[in-house]
This record gives C-alpha cells, sequence and structure tokens, in this order.
C-alpha cells in the first residue's frame, strides 16, 4: 500500500528512492488573451511550475515512482494589468487507480476563478517555497507557490483519505497552514473568511479540518476502500457501500446549506454516481436519486433522469 514501509533492501539499492517525488504533476499554461508580452514568459513559467510541483518534497513518505499520484494544472492567463504581474483561472485535476481494474477515479476536479489568483512572475527569479513562511518577503511573487503548494497538499490529502480514515489529516493541516499564513496583498484574493466567495480556499480547508465533517473525510475513505477499490471482488457490496455514504452527506447538507466541502465531492463523484445508480438495488433507487438530487443540485436533473 501507498503509505506502508518498503523493504530495507530496496533503499540501500537505491538511496535517492528517498527522494522520490509524491506527485507525477502536468502544469500547462495557456495565455491567447494576453497580446503584449512575449511568448518565452509564459514558456518560463510552465517549465518554473512544472519543475515546482515534481521536484518539491513534499512529504516525509516514500512513494515508488509507480505511487506518485497523477495530476494536472491548467492555468489560462487572461489579465497581465501590469509588468510582471498575471491573473488567470486554474484548473486542478488530480486522480488515484482503483484497485484490480485499468480505472482512475477522480480526487479533486475544480477550477480557481480568474479574480481570485493574482500572482507575479519574473522569469530572472526561481520559484520559492518554504511551510514556515509562506508568505516570502513578495506577496504577490509568494502567491503563486502558495496557490500551487495548497492544492498539492489538497491532493495528497485526499489521496491519502481514500486509503485510510482520516489519513489526509497531516496534510490538510499543511494546506491549512499555508491558507492561514498566506501572502496579503490587495490584489490577492481567495484566502480570507470575510470574502465574497465563500467556497474559496479558506472555506475548503476549514471544513475539512472542522469535526463537524469528519463524517464526509470518513465517507470518502469508505467511497474508494470499501466501494470502488471492491468493484472486481465484490460488485454488488461496492455498489452498496457507495451508495449508504450518501446518507452523511445528505446529513451534512440539511445542516449547512450547500457546504463547498460537498460540492468539491460532486465535483470528483457525479458522473461516477450516475453511472452506478442502474446497478442499485430497485427498491432504493428512488431515495438515492432524491438524495443526490438534494445534495449534488446542479446535476438533480440527471439524476432525476435515471430510472
Amino acid at each position: 500500500m501507498r503509505k506502508g514501509l518498503y523493504l530495507l533492501i530496496a533503499v540501500l539499492f537505491s538511496g535517492n528512492m528517498l527522494l522520490a517525488q509524491e506527485l507525477n504533476c502536468k502544469v500547462t499554461v495557456t495565455h491567447r488573451e494576453i497580446q503584449n508580452v512575449d511568448a518565452k514568459v509564459f514558456k518560463a513559467l510552465e517549465k518554473s511550475l512544472n519543475d515546482f510541483m515534481n521536484n518539491q518534497k513534499w512529504t516525509s513518505d516514500i512513494f515508488q515512482p509507480n505511487e506518485k499520484i497523477e495530476c494536472s494544472f491548467l492555468l489560462n492567463i487572461t489579465k497581465n494589468p501590469e509588468q510582471n504581474m498575471y491573473s488567470g483561472t486554474l484548473t486542478i485535476n488530480a486522480s488515484r487507480p482503483v484497485y484490480g481494474t485499468s480505472y482512475s477515479t477522480s480526487l479533486l476536479n475544480y477550477v480557481e476563478r480568474d479574480e481570485d489568483f493574482t500572482f507575479r512572475f519574473d522569469e530572472s527569479q526561481p520559484l520559492l517555497f518554504d511551510d514556515n513562511r509562506v508568505s516570502g518577503s513578495d506577496a504577490l511573487g509568494s502567491n503563486l507557490t502558495a496557490v500551487f503548494a495548497f492544492y498539492a497538499y489538497m491532493i495528497l490529502g485526499y489521496d491519502y483519505d481514500s486509503f485510510s480514515p482520516l489519513g489526509g489529516t497531516a496534510l490538510f493541516k499543511k494546506a491549512q497552514n499555508v491558507a492561514f499564513n498566506a501572502p496579503e496583498d490587495g490584489k490577492i484574493a481567495g484566502w480570507k473568511s470575510s470574502e465574497r466567495n465563500n467556497g474559496n480556499r479558506y472555506w475548503m480547508i476549514e471544513q475539512l479540518m472542522n469535526p463537524r465533517y469528519e463524517p464526509l473525510r470518513e465517507a470518502w475513505y469508505k467511497y474508494h476502500r470499501q466501494g470502488l477499490d471492491l468493484m472486481t471482488s465484490q460488485p454488488e457490496e461496492a455498489v452498496n457501500n457507495i451508495m449508504s455514504v450518501l446518507d452523511p452527506i445528505d446529513r451534512l447538507s440539511k445542516e449547512t446549506q450547500y457546504p463547498v466541502v460537498v460540492k468539491l465531492f460532486f465535483f470528483s463523484k457525479s458522473l461516477e454516481y450516475q453511472n452506478f445508480l442502474p446497478q442499485a438495488p430497485a427498491e432504493k433507487r428512488k431515495n438515492y436519486i432524491e438524495m443526490l438530487a438534494r445534495t449534488d443540485i446542479p446535476n438533480a436533473g440527471k439524476y432525476r433522469s435515471i430510472k
């Protein structure tokens, strides 16, 4: 298992395995709306971000090369308000394999709006990040690495939670540390509880670390280890377990109107639920459909179209 210990002989055989990073990350930068900046700047930004995400050691755990978490970031630059300053949308995707299959399931599928992501990039300066000094000496420059580091920890937290109950707590705490110590500047958004967007980074990690929402994290584990990972060996039990996690999610949604962590759950899992619903017992399917329609409002019509 990814989180287990490896044989000492393997460590002795390849000392650099101790330095193996956790992510297999592809960062793509697009800039079609920007006309007055040399394209080589964006190529440099893309290379710097790929190096940053894939060379940074995010945990103290040892990962085999084939255990790295697959993820991608699409940074679409939409604004260049002043020299070396940019804003853009950021699309984050991460997945993990399902045991015994060639299928990979989504861990995180999210889009940052351009009003929430502004940063400075100077191609002559390296990208630096320190958990103990997140804001650095240049707030806008540090916001670039802070945002990417935050999502690296979020991806790792979700991955670890999918393999053991609440297993990602230490990684989510690191994401919380980034959020609580994030750079501050009038042009920076996404890190504060008081901002208009109540689905921002602050609220993502506040809810994930709030004991009130632990049932959702426990449901995440059950969905993956007792659901998807059993699909080839015990398909009926797997589908029942996947459907059963709707109960705690439904309760949370009734207590707090459409919390951001529930949104994140369904951003990743809505399509899978649409595929699993026809396999659920007929006598329970109507109840499952109504729970899904209540908890994943944007896709309510899709669920209700399933008979």
